[in-house]
């Protein structure tokens, strides 16, 4: 297992995996938000461009996004977001597109998980807020939204979940992390075959674990008291 480890990389391979993870999170979470509240909005014209994309994401295989990421958005339509001019091009490359794919799928999960954390809230909370003058956006700021995130914290660490176990898609672009590591072993190493997916499978054990026992722990300490 230790020589597996050093001649494929895994330790490399896995910090990639969490790079793509913390990176997707951080901003399907900020898009998720912004989906959401076009959700909620009191204009019809938000509300179905906020339904639109999640139908449309949630219905689309990952796979085909992340290679439309690079097949469509850089292959046809040139979109680089990064530097030709680096030595890392490439590999600096397929790690956002990556990261593009998995934020705009996760983000459609995200807007669904806050608006079950917003049914939570009582209807009357709402309407308070606008007896006493609050706007829509203020009522969500102050209102709406923190109690939405404390209400939604188990389905979000879900998605959080979900989404660091999807990084493997990204071995579709060529993202040398945890599932192109594993390849790798099946293609030059397949005597140890049955050890590889063992190492590969106890590595997202080890990521996942500890954000199931966390997301537990915060759901428990930041529950919404009625």
């Amino acid at each position: 297992m230790i020589e597996l480890i050093e001649d494929f990389e895994l330790l490399d391979a896995f910090l990639i995996t969490i790079r793509l993870a913390l990176w997707s999170a951080l901003f399907s979470l900020i898009l998720g938000t912004i989906i959401a509240i076009l959700r909620l909005a009191p204009v019809r014209v938000l509300n179905t461009a906020g339904t639109a994309y999640v139908t449309l994401l949630r219905n689309t295989p990952l796979t085909l996004i992340i290679i439309f990421t690079s097949l469509g958005l850089w292959g046809q339509l040139g979109i680089e977001p990064a530097s030709r001019d680096s030595a890392t091009f490439i590999i600096d490359l397929n790690f956002r597109l990556a990261v593009l794919g998995l934020t705009v799928y996760h983000a459609a999960f995200v807007c669904e998980a806050l608006r079950s954390g917003v049914n939570t809230i009582p209807v009357g909370q709402a309407e308070a807020a606008r007896s006493i003058g609050l706007t829509f956006a203020q009522s969500l700021r102050h209102v709406i939204m923190p109690q939405a995130f404390r209400g939604a914290i188990t389905p979000l660490g879900n998605v959080m979940i979900a989404l660091t176990k999807n990084t493997t898609v990204a071995v579709a672009i060529g993202v040398a992390e945890a599932a192109y590591a594993l390849r790798n072993m099946i293609e030059f190493r397949p005597d140890v075959l049955l050890t590889a997916f063992f190492v590969i499978a106890l590595g997202f054990v080890i990521l996942t674990l500890p954000m199931g026992l966390l997301i537990s722990w915060l759901s428990g300490r930041l529950a919404v008291r009625r």
